[in-house]
């Protein structure tokens, strides 16, 4: 059997990552599109999943329970509300106008209850500064929400010419890691001006290792993905005048869910050359309320 590929081009109905797709063991993600009035039946069986709009409203119904999700127009417009679904649960979703859903997802083995996370407890990060100013919209980090076994889930937004994932870092099965996480990149270009998504743009996204087993660089457009199995990944660089954001969904063996990383160290020096420099006033680009 022949290694996965790492990018995932947008050119498909429906993008599905599992673990046996992906040829790893923990990490998953599916975008789901439902037309006005269309439902969709999952049974989670062993995974965790993040119900995630990345446009347009749904209904999430999970044991009973009953999770409206106002959503957002896009990625771009503002900071979304959403909702956890445990391993072992009956779920339907269905939306009245039509929407597109990122279904992130882990395989876990700890069982915990449904819940509804609003926009406004959705805690928002600026990383970086000056070029490699970013937003961090950690909405499924450790720390902002703990009730989960494995999975962690976090946006990042890009103001249009800025790097992120910078400096390269690690989280993998290697000596010196801090943590093991296998991660997946999913894509979203916009353009300035507006919050619609661009099929026009594009950005670009390294991931490599030191031993040169995995060195790629590539362009990426809206709804690619990548697949990030061990290594430095980083940096992913916005092109000027498309405004850039990517789903991170991570997941792995840690004894305690964790985002640790270690950076490559002869880019390590970049983080302190940031002390005493302004952040890029175009962050955050979004927030509860709208886009900036």
């Amino acid at each position: 059997m022949s290694a996965p590929e790492l990018l995932l081009p947008a050119d498909r109905d429906e993008l599905a990552i599992t673990p046996e797709s992906a040829g790893w063991t923990y990490c998953g993600l599916h975008i789901v599109r439902l037309d006005a009035g269309e439902e969709r039946h999952l049974a989670t069986a062993g995974d965790e999943f993040a119900v995630l709009p990345l446009a347009g409203s749904a209904t999430v119904e999970v044991d009973g329970q009953v999770f409206e999700l106002e959503g957002r127009a896009s990625v771009f417009a503002r900071v979304t509300d959403w909702a956890y679904v445990p391993i072992e649960s009956d779920v339907r979703v269905t939306s009245v106008a039509g929407a597109e859903l990122a279904l992130a997802s882990a395989r876990a083995e700890r069982r915990h209850e449904p819940a509804y996370v609003p926009a406004s407890d959705v805690p928002i990060e600026i990383r970086g500064a000056g070029q490699a100013t970013r937003q961090v919209t950690n909405f499924l980090a450790p720390g902002a929400f703990d009730d989960v076994d494995r999975l962690i889930a976090v946006e990042v937004l890009s103001p249009d010419g800025n790097w992120s994932s910078y400096p390269p870092h690690k989280h993998d099965d290697t000596p010196g890691s801090l943590a093991n996480n296998e991660e997946i990149y999913y894509f979203r270009v916009g353009k300035v001006g507006s919050v619609a998504t661009s099929d026009e743009g594009f950005a670009l996204h390294r991931t490599y290792t030191a031993d040169g087993s995995i060195d790629e660089t590539v362009v990426v457009r809206d709804g690619d993905a990548f697949l990030v199995p061990r290594g430095y990944h980083g940096p992913t660089v916005a092109a000027p005048g498309y405004p850039l954001y990517y789903l991170n969904v991570m997941a792995g063996p840690n004894p305690e869910r964790t985002m640790a990383i270690v950076d490559d160290p002869p880019y390590a020096w970049v983080r302190g050359s940031w002390e005493g420099m302004a952040v890029d006033p175009r962050c955050p680009l979004t927030t509860a309320d709208g886009a900036r």
